[in-house]
């Protein structure tokens, strides 16, 4: 089963698809500068450390929580002024979250990478406006969606003339709050663009704790381990200094203080991984 048949670009300094390993992570959504920043500088030295390539995530805005009341964010502007702000003071790539068309344009003006989420990732005009603005399309897999059907999304995308798309696995749903990785869905995907595997949200619980979230971060070791050694081309990695005081998906982020560790165990399988990969092919 042959893979993607080239990198790409994500920022001047990352390539993604090269055999080098890249992270996606930060806090879920973005609660202040401070925690950001925060989760910035630690994650940059230890990705600097273990020779990963890192992209700074937060969502400025959480449109499909469980519940109305439930928090969703700072909003566009002020999200995009701290992403900014960020991506300024620590010299790092950003990727955010899109739900609508109209937001690919500002959002792009600050992200190299636009995130499509996975109940979104079959709206064309979605895909369309996001590919239309020249920057990478990290696009989600959806919980219904069979892993061979991702490439029509992927095809959307680069009907604009963009090749730079990502797919990412999070798991499939099968109602009652859980979420089942199935492993052969990473090779798959991977036949039409490189893949990432979404560490924090495998684990989650959607609704599980009853009008919000809730996860099994006991998990989170063996599905990383295992994606990495079947083979990605990097990770999705949610983290917070407090995860029990995060205004959001807090039950299944990786605590900040257990990422060196984390992310050195995650490096290995990815070694192993790529290895693997080619021995196969």
């Amino acid at each position: 089963m042959k893979k993607f048949e080239k990198s790409f670009q994500l920022s001047d300094s990352i390539e993604v698809g090269n055999g080098k390993m890249v992270l996606f992570s930060g806090p879920c959504a973005v609660e202040s500068y401070d925690v950001c920043a925060r989760v910035a500088e630690t994650l940059m030295e230890i990705c600097l450390k273990l020779d990963i390539q890192y992209i700074f995530k937060a969502s400025f805005d959480k449109a499909n929580r469980t519940s109305a009341k439930s928090f969703r964010g700072v909003g566009l502007d002020d999200g995009l002024s701290v992403l900014d702000q960020i991506k300024r003071d620590f010299e790092l790539p950003i990727v955010t979250d899109i739900h609508e068309s109209y937001q690919a344009k500002p959002v792009s003006d600050v992200a190299q990478a636009l995130q499509i989420p996975a109940y979104l990732c079959r709206q064309t005009d979605l895909l369309l406006a996001a590919g239309e603005t020249g920057k990478t399309v990290k696009i989600k897999r959806g919980q219904f969606m069979a892993p061979e059907d991702m490439e029509y999304a992927v095809n959307k995308v680069k009907s604009t003339g963009n090749e730079k798309v990502i797919l990412t696995e999070r798991g499939v749903s099968f109602g009652y709050h859980n979420l089942v990785v199935d492993m052969r869905s990473l090779p798959v995907m991977r036949q039409h663009a490189p893949v990432v595997f979404d560490v924090t949200h495998s684990i989650q619980q959607p609704g599980g704790m009853g009008g919000s979230s809730g996860g099994q971060k006991q998990f989170a070791p063996f599905l990383a381990r295992a994606a990495g050694a079947v083979g990605v081309d990097g990770f999705f990695i949610e983290t917070h200094p407090k995860p029990e005081e995060a205004l959001s998906d807090g039950p299944n982020m990786v605590p900040l203080h257990k990422m060196n560790d984390f992310l050195t165990m995650c490096k290995e399988a990815f070694e192993l991984g790529q290895q693997a990969s080619n021995d196969i092919e």
